[in-house]
């Protein structure tokens, strides 16, 4: 019974190192193969082919960034529903009940954030 429950974690660990090693590895591979010829017109910025004519340093509104938030907020919490969906006649009334404080709490963001006017588009 041990030697099941340790190759368990052998597996996980070896998948874990290969999940590390293969980026890295490719990573220095290309580090090391690519040709490096530094010049001073590379390290200019780029913009379309034109010689920058202003600081790129702009500033932006943090409105747009916090739309975008809630947007991937919630839309990975929508994720969230799906198994639950797929399962709910095996899960029972403890779920659903779970479920419905999750939908709750989601749904009380977006009313907090409706009443702070994130959501308002300028």
């Amino acid at each position: 019974m041990l030697n099941v429950y340790v190759n368990n974690y052998v597996i996980v660990f070896v998948f874990l190192c290969i999940g590390v090693l293969l980026p890295v590895g490719a990573l220095a591979m290309g580090r090391f193969l690519r040709p490096h010829v530094p010049d001073e017109a590379k390290q200019t910025t780029y913009e379309s082919g034109n010689n920058p004519f202003h600081d790129s340093r702009v500033p932006f509104q943090v409105h747009y960034y916090m739309f975008a938030l809630l947007f991937v907020i919630f839309d990975v919490e929508t994720v969230f529903l799906y198994p639950w969906a797929v399962a709910y006649d095996k899960l029972g009334l403890f779920a659903f009940i779970e479920m419905f404080i999750f939908v709750l709490m989601l749904v009380l963001g977006l009313v907090y954030a409706w009443k702070k006017k994130v959501l308002r588009w300028m």
